[in-house]
């Protein structure tokens, strides 16, 4: 009751409890009441990333990820910090400056998070969506917002077979006239033939993931602050009634709802692992990239949850030691269907909590949960 009506008290309450870090200590919290045009701690200047950054020593693992392509592996702080640098100075010498939109047409890997970190940490917008996607999807959404660099793939794999991507990747940036650059990660080939991007004469020629990273080879992560309210990233509406809509979330205002989610409701410590089966085109990508804000590391993976079984996500949970296992009223209820005991012949004592988003999830999705996976 008090975090609705005593809003502002609440949101300063937020701000000096996890010590945000701004260029001013705010003064008014929220000058005026009223939507739209409600402005949030108006003359403060502050960096999502950095926050990211904040306190984590160098040996500690950051990320887990595994894919269909990709055997299980990690990232520590001080590997991420390293490659968000590089990254970073490489959009800075292709001109990605304060304001400029990056966008991501990448599975849901590290290389999305390096991405966005170095993104972000320029002041410059993210967004992005999963090369399951077909050029149309991806032209709805991108180019309402112009960007000037685009991350792709080569390709992907789901369900034990191979998508190659070039060619919609080509499609794709004919209908962006903004466009100025292309950076393709190799994920499909160690040599992807990037002559079959057809590139319109204004955009120049396509640079790989490694090539970027060089040009940044050894720099020292920086933040660049920018006010409360300017746009950390842009999401979409699903598009089921007209183009799909753009939803413009800021740094201070993201920044200070995660450190609450992630650290209050979803109570998060250092041993912490958690994950949410998502792609990069959902929110909960978003979401849980917010879950670095907390003590707690991550865990991604990529790829169709029925290959090659149903007890895939499951595999993982016990392979990772996670904590609090995040999926879709869907999953549940295919794993329902499937006869699936998750808890059959693996370990997830670690496990705490299981979350469900998307559609609603039935009463006897619930039970499921408990029956099948753990009463506690």
């Amino acid at each position: 009751r008090w975090s609705v009506t005593e809003i502002e008290e609440f949101w300063r309450t937020i701000w000096d409890y996890f010590h945000v870090i701004s260029d001013a200590e705010p003064g008014e919290v929220l000058p005026e009441r009223v939507m739209p045009g409600a402005n949030w701690f108006p003359g403060t200047k502050l960096n999502y990333a950095e926050h990211i950054f904040r306190g984590k020593g160098d040996d500690e693992i950051a990320v887990r990820y595994a894919s269909e392509l990709r055997p299980l592996s990690e990232l520590r702080w001080g590997e991420l910090r390293e490659q968000v640098a590089a990254v970073r100075e490489g959009l800075q010498a292709l001109g990605v400056t304060q304001g400029d939109r990056v966008v991501g047409y990448l599975p849901n890997g590290p290389e999305a998070l390096i991405a966005f970190l170095a993104t972000a940490s320029l002041g410059a917008i993210w967004s992005s969506c999963s090369p399951d996607f077909g050029p149309g999807s991806v032209v709805d959404r991108f180019a309402q917002i112009e960007p000037k660099v685009l991350f792709c793939v080569d390709g992907y794999r789901y369900g034990g077979k191979d998508f190659d991507r070039l060619e919609t990747v080509a499609a794709v940036a004919a209908q962006m006239p903004s466009l100025e650059r292309i950076v393709v990660f190799p994920y499909l080939s160690a040599s992807p033939d990037l002559s079959r991007l057809e590139q319109d004469p204004k955009v120049a020629e396509p640079v790989t993931w490694e090539q970027l990273s060089d040009l940044g080879s050894g720099a020292e992560l920086a933040f660049e602050r920018v006010p409360f309210d300017h746009p950390l990233w842009v999401l979409y509406s699903s598009g089921t009634t007209g183009l799909p809509k753009a939803i413009v979330q800021g740094h201070g205002g993201i920044l200070l709802e995660q450190l609450k989610k992630g650290n209050l409701h979803l109570d998060t410590h250092p041993d912490d692992r958690v994950f949410w089966f998502t792609t990069t085109g959902w929110m909960m990508w978003n979401f849980l990239v917010g879950v670095l804000l907390t003590p707690a590391s991550i865990i991604l993976y990529d790829g169709n949850p029925g290959t090659p079984d149903m007890g895939v996500l499951w595999d993982l949970a016990e392979q990772t030691g996670m904590t609090s296992f995040g999926t879709g009223a869907a999953y549940i209820a295919a794993c329902m269907k499937a006869g699936v005991e998750p808890s059959e012949g693996r370990d997830l004592s670690r496990l705490r909590s299981v979350g469900s988003t998307g559609s609603p999830l039935s009463p006897e999705g619930f039970q499921w949960v408990y029956d099948h996976v753990g009463q506690d």
